[in-house]
Formats: C-alpha cells, structure tokens, sequence
C-alpha cells in the first residue's frame, strides 16, 4: 500500500530492529482476556467500509447492545483511556508524516507493560476507534445534522464523489485489515495453548513463539499504514481538483504544442516559448557570460535543441564543445545557437547532487542553457518523449528561424562532419552523402575507396602517403593482441615494408581496454590514442554513419560506404580481435579473428606475390583460403533502433540478420 512500508530488512537489520523490538517490551504482570476486545474491533472494522453509505430511506440495522458490552464492559473502562491516547498517537504521528519504522517502536513503547497480544489488540482497538468514526461519519453524513456537519469540514463528500477512483486504495486497505485481524487471531491462539499439553519449552513451541514479537511489530506497523492512508483522504477534494486543473492545463499545453509545430510562424519565438517556461521572462543562461538572458536572443536563428538527461557522458559534451568552440571562433556573429534543455524525472526528488551536477555541467558548456530543469514545462517533456522519441541518448533537435524541425536529430550529422553539415538539415545530409557518393563513383575500387573515405573521415590514417602502410586493429583479449603484434612485426620486417600499427580498442573502452592499452604500452607492442576520447569518438561516427544510412534507406547491396561501416560494426560486435591495413588512397584489406594470424604465419607461402603485386594485394590474396562460410555477425548498436524498419543485411553473407534485444551493464 505504502512502498516505503514494504521495506525488507537484510540479515544484519533485522537482527538490529529484533532488538529495539525486545527493547520496548516491559510486562507488569497484568493479563488482559483479548479475545472480546478483538471480537468489538472486528465488528467496528468489518462494518466500517467504504461501500455502505445510508440513505435517508434505509433502515438503520438494530444492534443487540448485549452482544457488544457484556463481556467487554468493565475492561474497556480500564483500557479506554489507554486506547485513546494511543489512537490520539496515531493520527498524530500520520498527519506529521513521520517514518513508519519510529511510530511504530513509539507505539510499542506506550504499550510496554502489556503482553505480546495485548499491545496487538490495544492497537488494533485504537485504529478501529478514528477508523470506525471516519466510516460512521461517511455513512450517517446524508441522514444525520451532526454527521453531515462533521463530513463537510473533513471534506467526505468530496471522498465519496471520487469512490470508484478510490477503489484500489480501499481494497488495499480492506485487504491488509483482514491480514491484521488474521495474524492477531493467531497470536491469541498461541497464547491460548493449553500449558498441560504442549510445553511453552518444547523446541517447535519455542520457536514459533520467537516469532510472536515480530508479528506484533509487522501487525502495529500496518495500522500506522493503514491510519496514513486514511489520513491521508482529508482534504482530498481541494486535491483532486487541483490536480484535476492542472491535468487539464497540462493537456491544453501538449495539444498547443502540436499546434504550434504544424503551423508556418514569421519567426521561431512562440514554439521556444511553449517549450521553455513562458512564468520566466529570463529562462535562459548565456554560457559565454554566465548572465541570464530572455529566449528572445535566439529570435530567426537556427537553433539546435541540445536534449538530454544528467548523465551525458563526458566523452560526448567534450566534443560536442570542441566542433562548437571551432565552428564559432574568431566570429562575432554564429551562424546557429545551442540550447540545453535538460531533462530530469519530475517524479524523482531533486537532490543537492542532482544540483551540483546540473549546475557542473552547464558551466562547462558555452552555449546556451535553461537556468534550472524545472522551467522544461511537463508538456514539453511528454512532447520531447512522445513525437521526438527521446529516452536516454541524446538528441540534437534542429529548429529554422521560423521554429520548423527541419532535422529531428543531427547529432549523427555533427559526429560525422562537424560544422561543414550546416545549417544541419536533413537535405543537406543528404547533399553530403551525394557528393562522397559521386566521388566515390569515379574511382575505380569502390570498396577500397570507401573504406579509405571511411579512414580519411574519421581521421583514423594520417599517415597515409606513397610509401607507408597503416594497420589500425581492435580488440579486448591481451593473448591475441600479442600474437598479432608480434607476427605483424616479423612479417613487416621479412617483407621490407615499413607499418605503423594503432590500436582503436572498442566502442566501449571500459577497464579491459584500459587494461589491454596498459600491456600494449609496458610492453611497446604499437601505437595507441592515448586519449581515451578519440577512441569513443572513433566508434560513435563509425555508428552515426550506419544512423545515418538507414535512415536514408540506404543497404549494403547498394552503398559501398554502408557495407564497409557495416564490417566495421560487426568486428567490433565479435568478442575475436581484428585488423585492417591500408597503403596509399586505393589497397586496403581487412580480417578478424584467427583468420589473419594463421595467415601471417604462412607468409613464406606468399611472400613471393609481395614483390609482384605489392603487399596489401598479395595479403588480400593468401586470405582467401581462410574464408568459410561459417560466421556468427554481431551488429550492436547502442541506444533505440526500434524506429529502424528496414531489414539488416548481414555484410559478410548478405543474408537478413536476426534481431534481438540485448541488455548489458559493462563496466569491466
């Protein structure tokens, strides 16, 4: 009912709440005869529910006073008072919102003097008191003056107006009545065992009764659950309405949202008003002068809507930082504007360290940011979620002047082009990818060429010149990167041609990598980033241009770029390592796994076609008796590809690839 309530203890706590437990229990000597007390409280709680109201025309059942007193009379005058204060205690505790665990051990304190299933009954008794009171008011509140004035400044009309969406909330609350009243049974039942039958000593007996304390404690501290609730219920109608205003406002927002974005605007003003709180005349932070500014600063530009959560990784705001401080340096005027609108769980609550990260972060950016989360209205939020697709990556949502989306994500873009991609629309992604195509197309190895232009984009190949082979290899397993490194070295220096070899790691460079760039430096097996942002820079563009294809519609059967991107993708999926060496702007070839070192290690078998047809070409050659047609591709690509309709190709067989859902926690 109440999910603070359903706290489970570990071994180490439990034994800690075993002993406050104990600590509270205090017995004068005095025997109570419970069984009455709880036969009256069953009655008040059984008849105390939400789906009896009285109506002027019912008959009010009549109730044998014998039945209820006769037995209870002269012990509820001893108890009354007590059950009062503790009843008092209750409500007093709950209306303060106080923490379950400590009313429920104050409770046990009040209640020290009396037995195990004396503390549970009194208990019960005192919540039957307000409960019972709470239900008789409901109930009598249209046929009784004084039960009708009473419901009116408890607010139970509103309560009753609202029964069926209160529904859960009383079942629940019916339904953990019944558990309380079961367990209390059980507990006088115990107590009731005849001593001349079984021994309170024998071993079963023992045990069961150590369990009776805790009992006590899990029954008091579900009348303070269900006290809460009931507690909770007044003034419930002022909340409901408000909540019911708000609901709606946030309704008309959204719909105003949609409006807003399918209707041609002079200028981009009222979409970055509706988006960003319109109550804040400055929501802004300028990241160049730290001062807050109005959104009218943005007013006919292009603006780029930077979307994300807290945790953007540190390795992506670096760059991001980087390609804007180079796209805007030395110019007064920038050509686009960058909003941060950051976006946090509305139903989490806001931490000092949720401040300070949020605060970190927008220091360090020098665009534009919102001066805190809360001024993203909820209805821009649900919009951002809803027709933007944002869950955890980061977008980078693309406004004209005039507020049209004119690309609904150009981060893709932006890792694979930087500022040459403005204005960042999709038609001029598309112009980008037409003029490489068009290059690409007038050479004579396309595939080469590809992969090349692949190289050159990523600035994976400087070195690249007449003369010079490069070798870029990844990888995690420190036993292959050995080997390959060192019979890549042998046959470098047998076939008299100079190679330079770098690692690229993977595409998530976690402790192993760490681990395997650790080995390759003590040991001097080849070059390496030492950067670790180079090597998640070189993964997230080779991934932004696989985005970036499918979502043209492009397939490997038809792109030579998509296919090699493809391979590159599907090495870095395998858990095997892999190796790639290029020799000017044409020869490149590519293997993975053992297949390339088995190879290698033959090379007296072929070094004889290294003088003829060079090396890249001979090594090309000598690979292909190593080519099965038994493979396992691996495509994993991070966040949402759900939108992604076409079918995946595999690049090595051409055959569709099966898609699964893969989750993964790496930090190793």
């Amino acid at each position: 009912m109440i999910k603070a309530d359903r706290h489970l203890f570990s071994s180490s706590d439990d034994s800690v709440v075993m002993k406050q437990i104990l600590a509270t229990h205090s017995p004068d000597g005095r025997d109570i005869n419970t069984r009455p007390l709880l036969r009256l409280v069953e009655d008040v709680l059984q008849r105390a529910t939400p789906t009896v109201i009285v109506t002027p025309q019912a008959q009010l059942e009549l109730v044998d006073d014998k039945a209820h007193h006769v037995e209870v009379g002269g012990m509820l005058e001893a108890l009354a008072y007590t059950i009062h204060r503790i009843s008092c205690e209750i409500t007093c505790k709950c209306s303060g919102g106080g923490d379950a665990h400590g009313t429920t051990l104050v409770l046990l304190n009040s209640l020290a003097n009396y037995t195990w299933d004396a503390k549970v009954v009194i208990a019960l008794a005192a919540f039957a008191v307000s409960y019972g009171e709470f239900w008789l008011t409901a109930q009598l509140h249209t046929i009784n003056p004084l039960a009708k004035s009473v419901a009116l400044l408890k607010q139970l009309p509103d309560i009753l107006e609202h029964t069926d969406a209160l529904k859960p909330r009383f079942d629940a609350i019916n339904n953990l009545i019944k558990a309380m009243l079961d367990v209390t049974k059980c507990i006088i039942q115990f107590k009731e065992l005849p001593s001349e039958y079984i021994s309170p000593d024998t071993p079963a007996m023992a045990m069961a009764l150590a369990h009776v304390p805790t009992a006590v404690y899990w029954t008091i501290r579900s009348v303070v659950a269900c006290a809460s609730q009931i507690v909770s219920l007044i003034g419930l109608g002022h909340d409901d309405c408000f909540f019911d205003s708000g609901e709606k406002k946030h309704i008309e927002a959204y719909q105003t949202l949609e409006r807003l974005f399918e209707t041609v605007h002079i200028d981009n003003l009222k979409i970055l008003r509706a988006l960003i709180s319109s109550k804040d005349d400055r929501p802004l932070i300028d990241g160049s002068t730290k001062r807050r500014v109005s959104v009218d600063v943005l007013r006919r530009k292009i603006v780029m809507l930077l979307i994300s959560d807290l945790d953007i990784i540190h390795e992506e705001l670096f760059v991001l930082i980087q390609i804007y401080n180079d796209a805007h340096q030395g110019k007064i005027d920038r050509h686009y504007e960058v909003v941060w609108l950051p976006v946090t769980d509305r139903h989490v609550p806001w931490t000092a360290a949720k401040e300070e990260t949020f605060n970190r972060l927008a220091s360090n950016m020098p665009w534009y940011s919102l001066h805190h989360p809360s001024l993203l209205d909820p209805a821009a939020i649900k919009y951002i979620r809803d027709v933007w697709h944002f869950d955890k990556k980061p977008l980078l949502v693309v406004l004209d002047p005039q507020g049209k989306v004119v690309c609904p994500n150009a981060l893709h873009m932006v890792w694979i082009w930087g500022s040459q991609a403005f204005p960042f629309t999709s038609n001029r992604e598309e112009a980008l990818w037409k003029e490489e195509v068009w290059r690409l197309l007038t050479q004579r190895y396309n595939i080469c060429a590809a992969l090349q232009f692949i190289g050159t984009l990523l600035c994976l190949i400087p070195q690249v010149k007449e003369g010079r082979h490069v070798c870029l290899y990844g990888g995690e397993k420190i036993e292959w990167i050995r080997e390959f490194t060192t019979v890549m070295k042998r046959v470098s220096q047998e076939a008299n041609i100079p190679i330079e070899m770098v690692y690229v790691g993977k595409s998530n460079p976690k402790e192993r990598v760490k681990k395997a760039v650790n080995v390759i430096t003590t040991e001097k097996l080849s070059g390496y980033w030492q950067d670790p942002v180079m090597v998640w820079f070189f993964w997230v563009r080779l991934e932004s241009m696989w985005h970036s294809k499918m979502q043209s519609g492009r397939t490997i059967e038809n792109d030579p770029i998509m296919r090699e991107v493809m391979t590159m993708l599907s090495f870095d999926g395998s858990d095997d390592g892999w190796a790639i060496i290029s020799h000017g702007s044409m020869d490149m070839v590519k293997s993975h796994g053992r297949k390339i070192i088995d190879c290698l290690l033959q090379f007296d078998s072929w070094k004889g076609s290294v003088q003829e047809q060079g090396f890249v070409p001979a090594l090309t050659g000598a690979l292909e008796p190593f080519d099965t047609h038994e493979h396992c591709t691996r495509l994993i690509l991070p966040g949402d590809t759900g939108r992604i309709t076409e079918q995946v190709v595999c690049a090595e067989c051409n055959r569709p690839m099966e898609k699964f859902v893969l989750y993964r926690c790496c930090n190793d």
